[in-house]
């Protein structure tokens, strides 16, 4: 019998995307098995989407919801996009917004409404999932509600929840009294073992506490989660739910990730022939940006927000350093004014070594995965990553520090066994970051043999969505 599954996620791509949730929500849906699982996904119908996707829109239908103290229309539109159904709910008074997310206060009110609407909507549209996978603190009182409405109406019973965790750092933490206010459940569920936490209501808790399952993006971001350090205040309950808790690795789509296909590439190529082509990439990039060209140098490449989790104080520590060396590092990204200002002084004190690009653009971000030798990505804690991914798939080798999906992703190259598909350091520290970035150098340019082996690894590996469906497929299973 085939299996429903409903999405539930506050930004979803191609619709509407501020970080790696929306990859999650909008590109796996399609990668399921179609004979076997009905997929849909939910979304808040923000007027800042855009424009050509909203055209698509149907209307479906509307209706009112209890919102404590008052009544709350919510509309109902739809629109199909890769073979996938995509739900979208309609109130002006929460999505006429300008981006997804603005401060906790409104933010709060908006993804309560949301997550209500989400399951109310169900019974009306007739669809009633097996499983709601729910994504991320904005989504983590989807579970809690389904918890009262079980109670309360049949339609409900036998819906299962898996929650997942992109980053525990963001957890959705507001004023208990505040919260009595906008959210619809009896008092019970605001207190410590359920959605209360420090004297505050958490809506990241709830969404923990109350599924079925629990599941983050990597398997060693889901270890690093039960720890004080990365625990983020939620590590007694993180080993308390340890039982229910899965790491899956997120992918990325090998369709728009694709050095064959490409059209932001000035020169498309693949495993058998990036020895000749790959480096033509690197040429057109050093000549648009003012580099001086040369396609023999190691060019390293940075695609990212530009802030401490990222690991950028250790970076600006050695930059000085690291630009002594032979070598051109290449910065695309916004983020901390501090970071931001540091690359554009690099940039202006190293020139034809440094670039630094600062803002962000979706071609660029190709240029710079395909034409780069090495990608540096020395997070302090990374729940999964996907710039690693990216690079890999264009024989980019990655540096990387040995945290979360960044440790399940990046195989370190080990020179005696010939093996790996990158390199990696384990303290986050600034010599120790640079002492690998030198290392990845040394085999750069004096075991090139080595070197394009461990290129040829790294685009071999599968890291696409299909991957990360069947795992889900098979969690969704043992509920």
């Amino acid at each position: 019998m085939m299996k429903k599954i409903l999405f539930v996620a506050s930004e979803v791509v191609p619709f509407v995307k501020t970080g790696g949730l929306a990859d999650v929500a909008g590109s796996l849906p399609k990668y399921f098995d179609k004979e076997k699982y009905d997929v849909r996904v939910v979304l808040p119908k923000y007027a800042c989407m855009k424009e050509a996707f909203k055209k698509d829109l149907k209307y479906k239908l509307h209706f009112y919801m209890d919102m404590n103290w008052r009544n709350q229309y919510v509309g109902i539109f739809e629109t199909v996009y890769e073979g996938v159904t995509f739900y979208f709910i309609d109130n002006e008074y929460y999505f006429n917004v300008s981006a997804p997310y603005s401060d906790i206060v409104n933010d709060a009110e908006k993804f309560v409404y949301f997550s209500k609407a989400s399951l109310c909507m169900l019974p009306q549209i007739g669809f009633k999932p097996d499983v709601i996978h729910c994504h991320d603190w904005q989504t983590g009182l989807v579970p809690a509600f389904l918890d009262h409405f079980r109670k309360n109406d049949e339609f409900y019973q036998g819906i299962k929840t898996v929650f997942t965790i992109h980053n525990l750092r963001f957890q959705g933490i507001i004023d208990k009294n505040r919260a009595r206010d906008i959210i619809s459940l009896p008092e019970y569920y605001f207190e410590g073992q359920y959605l209360e936490a420090y004297g505050c209501v958490n809506f990241l808790k709830g969404g923990i506490v109350f599924a079925d399952k629990v599941t983050t993006v990597s398997n060693t971001y889901a270890e690093e989660i039960k720890t004080k350090f990365y625990g983020e205040g939620l590590e007694a309950l993180m080993n308390q739910k340890a039982g229910d808790l899965v790491g899956i690795v997120n992918g990325i789509d090998y369709t728009d990730f694709n050095p064959e296909t490409d059209p932001h590439i000035v020169k498309n190529f693949n495993v058998d022939n990036f020895r000749k082509e790959k480096k033509k990439n690197k040429k057109a990039l050093q000549e648009e940006l003012g580099l001086e060209v040369d396609p023999n140098k190691m060019m390293i490449g940075i695609v990212s927000r530009l802030t401490d989790q990222k690991g950028f104080d250790l970076v600006n520590h050695v930059m000085d350093e690291l630009c002594q060396d032979n070598i051109q590092i290449v910065i695309l990204g916004t983020g901390d004014k501090k970071y931001e200002n540091s690359f554009l002084h690099y940039a202006w004190k190293y020139s034809g070594k440094v670039a630094a690009l600062i803002y962000y653009s979706e071609p660029m971000s190709h240029k710079i995965y395909a034409s780069c030798d090495a990608f540096l990505m020395p997070s302090l804690f990374e729940p999964c990553g996907l710039s690693q991914l990216m690079s890999l798939r264009y024989g980019t080798l990655p540096i990387v520090r040995e945290t979360g999906g960044l440790k399940d992703t990046v195989e370190a190259y080990n020179e005696y066994e010939k093996t790996g598909t990158g390199f990696s350091f384990a303290n986050y520290n600034a010599h120790e970051m640079m002492h690998t970035v030198r290392y990845a150098e040394q085999i750069f340019y004096d075991k090139k043999r080595d070197w394009n082996k461990i290129v040829e690894h790294a685009m071999k590996k599968d890291f696409s969505w299909a991957n990360s469906a069947r795992l889900y497929e098979e969690l969704y299973e043992t509920l």
